[in-house]
């Protein structure tokens, strides 16, 4: 991979990287402006991606970076904090094709995920809905994989225990050790 490979790569790596960012923004608009800003900035940066840097984790991390940013500029102007809206799960596509029986579990969780603080919500991103390794998150976030591995591990603790106190999301029946 070189940086002139970079222009070519990027429309495939658009979608994830826009659903990334609507992730972490909570807004349509503040999503598609968050990916093209971190576009310009590879584009503009492309000779500093390394070849054993894998081009999407690099993307990645420019995104958070740039979100992070941008929240610090907004703290700076005292603007209003991100609020998470339930029409933004209308806009991201479920490949599972979600029926009505499983559409509250999924309302659940997307809701669990956005209580948890901040780094670990874009932990839990990145690994368990980007699928990226713990290394590779770790690159992206600029972090050791320790601590990678010690955030994803909170975030499902709290996610768990979250559903512990309501009794499991909708739709799940607990049992205990396997039996009905």
């Amino acid at each position: 991979m070189t940086a002139a490979d970079l222009p070519g790569m990027l429309p495939e790596m658009l979608p994830r990287l826009w659903a990334f960012a609507l992730c972490i923004a909570g807004d349509q608009h503040d999503a598609e402006d968050l990916v093209h800003r971190a576009c310009g900035r590879a584009l503009e940066r492309a000779h500093q991606l390394r070849p054993d840097t894998a081009p999407l984790s690099w993307m990645f991390s420019i995104v958070h970076t740039t979100w992070i940013n941008e929240l610090r500029m907004r703290s700076v102007r005292n603007m209003s904090s991100m609020e998470w809206d339930d029409d933004l799960l209308e806009n991201v596509a479920d490949p599972t094709g979600q029926t009505p029986e499983t559409a509250p579990m999924y309302a659940q969780i997307i809701d669990a995920v956005h209580r948890l603080p901040e780094v670990q919500r874009v932990v839990m991103l990145l690994v368990a809905v980007e699928g990226l390794s713990y290394q590779e998150a770790a690159d992206a976030l600029c972090v050791p994989i320790g601590t990678i591995m010690s955030r994803l591990s909170r975030a499902r603790q709290t996610i768990g225990e979250q559903f512990a106190a309501r009794g499991g999301p909708a739709g799940v029946n607990r049992t205990k050790h396997g039996t009905p």
